[in-house]
C-alpha cells in the first residue's frame, strides 16, 4: 500500500469520471465505493467515494458537492513513449473537454491532464543549451505534442 495517493473531490460525477478514467487507461480499475445513506448529505444511495487504480496508481473520488473545483494548479502528467501513444491520450482525455496549450488539456470534469512525451524530457534536458532552446521554443507553439517536430527543432 503506498503512504500517499490523490483524493479528487467532484460534485457528484466521482463513479462517472472513474469509470471513464478506468477505461482510458490501461492496467485500471475500479475499487470499492460507498455509499449515502438516508443520513446524507448526498442523496441516498449515491457513491460518496469511490477507489481506483490507474496503471497501478491509487486515487480515491468523493462526490462532496459544489463547494471546490479543479483548477490548473494541480494536473496529472502521462508520460508517453511514442506519437501513438501521444495520440490516444490525447484524443480520450479531451473528449467533452478542452485542449489548453503545451501539452495541457481539461477533461470533461475539469480534471487538468499533461500529456507528455519522454522525448520532450530528454530534449530540453540536453547539454547543449542551444539545442534545448530551439526544443523549448517548438514546445511553447504547440497544444498537443508532436515528437516528430520537437526531435526537428533539435536538430535544426
Amino acid at each position: 500500500m503506498t503512504k500517499i495517493s490523490p483524493f479528487l473531490w467532484f460534485d457528484k460525477e466521482a463513479e462517472e469520471a472513474v469509470d471513464f478514467y478506468v477505461s482510458v487507461f490501461k492496467n485500471s480499475k475500479k475499487g470499492d465505493v460507498s455509499r449515502y445513506t438516508e443520513a446524507g448529505p448526498g442523496p441516498a444511495g449515491s457513491a460518496m467515494t469511490i477507489s481506483f487504480e490507474l496503471d497501478g496508481m491509487k486515487f480515491t473520488a468523493l462526490n462532496g458537492g459544489p463547494v471546490f473545483k479543479f483548477n490548473e494548479s494541480v494536473s496529472f502528467v502521462v508520460t508517453c513513449e511514442t506519437q501513438k501513444e501521444v495520440d490516444y491520450y490525447w484524443e480520450k482525455l479531451t473528449a467533452g473537454g478542452k485542449e489548453v496549450q503545451c501539452g495541457w488539456l481539461k477533461d470533461k470534469v475539469g480534471l487538468s491532464w499533461q500529456i507528455v512525451p519522454a522525448a520532450l524530457m530528454r530534449l530540453i534536458t540536453d547539454r547543449d543549451r542551444a539545442k534545448a532552446a530551439r526544443v523549448m521554443q517548438a514546445m511553447m507553439k504547440m497544444v498537443k505534442f508532436d515528437i516528430a517536430k520537437l526531435e526537428a527543432a533539435a536538430k535544426g
